[in-house]
């Protein structure tokens, strides 16, 4: 395990309230950086995770000068990790806010569903699926006590049929069907589910091995559709991260290329 203590918590946004702490998995690259740089910019006091430390630690210093967070590395699907990073959002204040963004895409190249190895079927919904829901569970009583939210991260991949997308969407189905089913459960925390659309990122790099992929957007270019489902804490359920954008971040987005799985 891992941990980082980068200062008191000062500036940003949310200096003017008490410090909002939030959980946020697969943070070392993509979009879990950029959300967690987001976060504390805006005035989060952070735990996040990653299963590369190094790469998490490195993340971690390019947060904005006077961030507080607690760095663990270690796999998701551990329970023992799990724990551990309940008990630092508590140490910290307990959580206002769970970002399940840690994911797996599973082999590469993509296989069909025909040939899909069904031990990596197994780790895929255990990465996807069940880590989520257990770390879920852990955070509930503090979130409910604290009117807080759950974050899930998905993808049309889980509502769409792509050919060779099949475990990795049928992960992102199952997992969005239990956030909805959350959200009529837990009338106190709001449970979202956020498709982010194509970005640049290793993980989409690795669903196309060789392939070019400098036209998808970075995974910062969507960061203000996810500032604005939190901060205005929009209703429970699924949104698109294109249609939460300000109106001039739309207009940017029309502008890239539409290129999906």
């Amino acid at each position: 395990m891992t941990r980082t203590h980068t200062g008191t918590a000062t500036g940003g946004k949310g200096a003017a309230r008490a410090a909002r702490i939030a959980v946020v998995t697969g943070a070392s690259r993509g979009l879990g950086r950029a959300l967690a740089r987001a976060l504390a910019e805006d005035g989060y006091r952070l735990v996040v995770d990653a299963r590369d430390g190094a790469a998490l630690r490195a993340a971690m210093a390019g947060l904005p000068p006077g961030a507080v967070v607690s760095a663990l590395a270690g796999d998701i699907t551990d329970p023992s990790h799990r724990g551990d990073l309940r008990r630092a959002a508590e140490a910290l204040g307990g959580p206002d806010l769970l970002i399940n963004n840690a994911g797996t895409l599973g082999p590469s190249p993509l296989p069909a569903v025909s040939d899909f190895p069904l031990d990596e079927l197994r780790a895929a919904f255990e990465v996807n699926v069940i880590a989520p829901i257990a770390l879920t569970q852990l955070l509930l009583p503090a979130l409910r006590e604290r009117g807080g939210a759950v974050l899930s991260v998905t993808s049309d991949a889980a509502v769409e049929a792509y050919a060779g997308w099949g475990g990795y969407g049928a992960a992102k189905a199952a997992l969005e069907q239990a956030c909805n089913v959350l959200a009529a459960e837990e009338v106190a925390v709001r449970v979202w589910r956020v498709d982010p659309g194509d970005l640049r990122t290793q993980m989409h790099q690795d669903a196309f091995p060789g392939e070019d992929i400098s036209d998808r957007p970075l995974p910062e270019s969507v960061v203000p559709a996810f500032r604005r489902l939190i901060g205005e804490r929009m209703p429970s359920g699924r949104y698109r991260a294109a249609d939460l954008m300000p109106a001039g971040d739309q207009a940017a987005e029309a502008a890239e290329p539409a290129v999906r799985p």
